[in-house]
């Protein structure tokens, strides 16, 4: 090649659009349901930049919640080795492989469909490094924490949710959006608020906006308490936010002043409220609780 001709481009492999999306449902007989949260991506920049934005290595394995009809999971089968989609619809389930054996023949061996229910799932074909996924408004929260807990080998993702489930999810301690989903997520990892997409993006459009939440796994803090005791603190904290932790939390403890000794001993102060501590304190106050073993 002569220095003064360009380099040839590769050609961008092509993603599913509006009418690719409307073909595919009408021919399905498909019709989003608010039940299961379908709003289906119909623009391929923004599946592009949702792929961007979650850093795949090329050697990964990405777990996919809701594929839908395939617009993320073709983007994602360009970018990582294979990719585990997890669709509880049947009629879904049962067409993507042969939307991906149209469309990405080459990758056609690389995905592997379960038909399931994210928030239950507890085995997958392969072991996932990453979950990149457009989750339903109304059930994001359980399904990250869900995956989080049962499949310790994610290391990290980006998930996109409601928007101001983004920001729950992101919120740090101190801020009016902090609360349970922002506490328990730090339990597992960090998590970043990684951009707002428009509602012109979907089909049918959503009345409002979506958020990305992007997050890499840590581990949890060092505690002789176990997880589920730590959640039981932070639920008593948070169902009744406006009170002191020494109020709010005299029904996990059994009383005011066993849950004030409990608070003193974790270095805690009593009149504080739950909405200030991080992870590391409501730990703290799980293991106050737990009788040293001689």
């Amino acid at each position: 090649m002569r220095e003064s001709e360009p380099a040839p481009r590769t050609p961008v492999p092509a993603l599913l659009g509006a009418s690719d999306i409307r073909a595919l449902a009408e021919e399905l007989g498909v019709r989003p349901t608010k039940t299961l949260g379908q709003n289906f991506v119909i623009d391929g920049n923004t599946i592009r930049r949702i792929v961007a934005a979650a850093d795949i290595a090329p050697e990964e394995t990405v777990l996919e919640v809701g594929p839908g009809l395939g617009s993320l999971t073709l983007g994602l089968l360009d970018a990582a080795e294979s990719v585990v989609a997890v669709e509880i619809d049947p009629v879904l389930a049962g067409k993507l492989p042969s939307t991906v054996a149209q469309r990405r023949p080459e990758a056609a061996g690389r995905l592997h469909v379960v038909l399931g229910d994210g928030m239950r799932i507890t085995e997958l074909p392969k072991e996932p490094t990453a979950l990149v996924a457009n989750l339903p408004y109304n059930v994001a929260v359980p399904v990250v924490l869900h995956l989080l807990e049962h499949f310790p080998s994610l290391q990290h993702g980006l998930v996109m949710v409601q928007d101001e489930v983004a920001d729950r999810m992101a919120a740090k301690p101190g801020s009016k959006t902090y609360g349970v989903p922002s506490v328990k997520a730090a339990w597992y990892a960090q998590m970043r608020k990684a951009g707002v997409i428009g509602m012109n993006v979907f089909w049918p459009a959503p009345k409002i906006a979506s958020g990305l939440v992007g997050f890499v796994r840590h581990e949890p803090p060092q505690t002789r308490a176990t997880r589920e005791e730590v959640f039981a603190v932070i639920d008593a904290a948070f169902a009744q936010r406006r009170k002191t932790l020494r109020a709010a939390l005299a029904g996990w403890a059994g009383s005011p002043a066993e849950a004030e000794k409990a608070l003193r001993a974790a270095g805690v102060d009593p009149s504080a409220r739950g909405e200030v501590l991080d992870i590391t304190a409501f730990a703290r106050i799980a293991e106050a609780r737990k009788p040293l073993i001689a």
